[in-house]
């Protein structure tokens, strides 16, 4: 059999939806876009583990009890893991095109966002640029609308190694 007909004899129906919604953020999403509004990135934060989330949660997924408190994020933090994204994707940039999973000072979590002001030309030194450890600041669009789009990280300059 074929790889053609192999697909035929699925039982798959292709097909695509295009739906609008309405998406209710709730109170703990809705206080974190609420401060990228205002330049202010806020995490959850767990008194019983001392635990801050970043995207903020509303229960501790190590206690699970609920978060209890508010803290600032830090505007600079390090890369925990990266890539490069080569191939295009429905509604995101054209490539290519750099994403990081960075842990905000004072916050124990990662938060993914896209990396901007890297010369993407040569992606593999790219790459290697953007390798687990390095520091990131926050940068924020002019104008805030409280999505998170209103933020990127860029790299800081690079800190000699063993120093």
């Amino acid at each position: 059999m074929t790889k053609q007909e192999s697909n035929e004899n699925e039982n798959v129906i292709h097909g695509e939806w295009h739906i609008r919604y309405k998406y209710s953020i709730g109170k703990v999403a809705g206080k974190f876009f609420d401060g990228l509004k205002q330049k202010r990135i806020f995490a959850t934060h767990c008194a019983k583990c001392n635990h801050a989330y970043l995207p903020p949660r509303a229960y501790c997924e190590r206690s699970f009890e609920p978060c209890d408190g508010w803290i600032e994020a830090g505007h600079e933090g390090v890369i925990e893991a990266a890539t490069i994204v080569t191939a295009a994707f429905e509604n995101l940039p054209k490539p290519p095109y750099a994403i990081a999973y960075v842990r905000l000072d004072g916050v124990s979590t990662a938060m993914i966002n896209f990396v901007r002001d890297l010369d993407l030309s040569n992606v593999k030194s790219a790459a290697e640029r953007l390798e687990p450890g390095r520091r990131v600041r926050v940068k924020f669009v002019d104008k805030p609308q409280g999505r998170i789009t209103d933020f990127h990280y860029v790299l800081l300059p690079a800190q000699p190694r063993g120093g």
